[in-house]
């Protein structure tokens, strides 16, 4: 699943369950519109938003930005 942006042009591969302490660990922060609150992406938005390697996923419940192919070492 894809949980945040990253200022460069390259993908970072994150594991957001584990909790590290590692002072090289990438800080992970809600994405951010404006008005300060995490961003929510309707069904147009979350199309116009993903690259050509990502998918989104709908449910009743939620849409969900991810990659297409989920090994990053196949990517």
């Amino acid at each position: 699943m894809i949980v945040g942006e990253n200022a460069r042009s390259v993908d970072l591969d994150v594991n957001i369950v584990k909790r590290r302490s590692s002072p090289t660990c990438a800080r992970l922060r809600p994405m951010k519109h404006p008005a300060g609150s995490p961003r929510i992406l309707n069904l147009e938005q979350a199309i116009e938003f993903i690259r050509e390697d990502e998918f989104v996923e709908t449910t009743p419940q939620s849409i969900r930005l991810r990659k297409k192919i989920l090994q990053a070492n196949k990517r």
